[in-house]
């Protein structure tokens, strides 16, 4: 048998947060993907560095707001600082995109969120030149090819290991409530998919990624590290891409459930969403109080719904098999969290989860805009662009 790997867990102070923003390179006159990525990151290295919004917390240094690359050139990913508030990650996200667009607009290219590009085809894409890239397109073939996807991965702090893996299991229930409100990918090499989140669908086909398996115990987390290291499944812990998986490097829960949101409000709606969620968990272990948790299975078929209908699915609510629309269960799970959004200040943000169910999310606005006219799916391209650029949805 191989030997545990020994994972630790980085000290991260309670409930800050963090936030990684996938976006999209769109050509302005095609409305196609651009695969100029390297070329916009060479121009930022040119440029100054960006400081954080708010100082760090106490003990937390080395963390930079900054822009990276991701798997396919057509990406470049928005990372924050370590943040107190959800409202000094937006500062920070907000001067990475101005910093991003004083690069792209000179060279004809515009950003845009989502979970997927509409009629992007995979054939034209280019992985970028990363060994470990190269490695991840080889080992997964066509499904790796697929991967034209952007999501935001929000990270909160976790002030002790034995938390993150009853916060895992716990934040599973609420696995459809973020899905539905963050779902904007429902069409896919230009056909409509049927799904509000063909993202969620298509990533999951990825080895070591989709649902998480939901140990009870931190060696239990260890063993099957051990395990995926012994036998080349991955070269290390973080190529292990779940849904909601604890990142011992930062000391953090991380939450990979949404679709990339189409502008900085509902990104920091989201996020307060993930934000609250935790903490108000995390509280409830203090209490002494068992986590709510669904079996496996309802877990998998809540993520099918939320993935298939959006707003409109009807999920499963409870160990008991109780079902109920979604969008009731977001009023009142909303209504429970306001308490602990003005704890962490983040009350304004919050607050825009009413605005994404009566408005509605991206994959019913993209679809609007779609049947506005007659299909063609460039113009769903530009509203998005549009969104991006005003930092609201339309």
């Amino acid at each position: 048998m191989s030997s545990p790997a020994r994972l630790g867990f980085g000290e991260s102070p309670r409930s800050t947060v963090g936030l990684e923003w996938e976006i999209g390179l769109v050509e302005s006159g095609s409305a196609n993907l651009s695969q100029l990525g390297p070329e916009v990151l060479d121009a930022l290295a040119r440029g100054a560095a960006v400081g954080p919004s708010e100082s760090p917390p106490d003990g937390v240094t080395g963390y930079p707001p900054h822009v990276t690359g991701e798997f396919m050139r057509n990406t470049v990913e928005l990372v924050t600082g370590v943040c107190r508030t959800v409202a000094g990650a937006g500062a920070d996200l907000t001067r990475l995109l101005d910093r991003v667009r004083a690069v792209t607009d000179p060279m004809g290219l515009d950003l845009m969120g989502g979970g997927t590009h509409p009629f992007a085809r995979a054939a034209d894409q280019i992985v970028g030149d990363k060994e470990r890239y190269a490695r991840i397109r080889e080992r997964t073939g066509v499904w790796g090819a697929q991967l034209i996807i952007w999501g935001l991965h929000v990270h909160v702090g976790v002030e002790h290991r034995d938390k993150a893996l009853p916060l895992m299991r716990a934040m599973l229930t609420y696995f459809p409530h973020l899905q539905a409100l963050s779902a904007g990918s429902p069409y896919w090499a230009g056909e409509h998919t049927g799904f509000a989140s063909n993202r969620s669908l298509l990533f999951q086909q990825i080895p070591s990624s989709g649902l998480p398996v939901a140990f009870e115990t931190w060696q239990e987390l260890e063993a099957y590290a051990g395990d995926m290291l012994h036998v080349g499944a991955v070269e290390a812990f973080n190529e292990v891409h779940w849904d909601i998986r604890p990142s011992p490097k930062f000391g953090t829960l991380e939450v990979r459930v949404c679709d990339g949101p189409t502008n900085l409000k509902e990104a920091l709606t989201l996020a307060a969403v993930v934000h609250c969620l935790v903490e108000h968990l995390s509280t409830q272990l203090d209490q002494g109080r068992t986590l709510p948790e669904l079996p496996p299975w309802f877990v998998e078929e809540n993520k099918f719904r939320s993935a298939r209908y959006g707003l409109d699915a009807t999920v499963i609510l409870d160990a008991d098999g109780n079902q109920g629309p979604i969008a009731d269960s977001i009023a009142k799970l909303l209504v429970e969290l306001e308490p602990v959004a003005q704890r962490l200040g983040c009350a304004a943000e919050l607050a825009g989860v009413r605005d994404i169910v009566r408005g509605g999310a991206s994959y019913q606005r993209q679809q609007a805009v779609a049947a506005a006219h007659d299909g063609d799916l460039v113009p769903v391209v530009r509203a998005m662009v549009e969104e991006m650029r005003r930092g609201n949805p339309l």
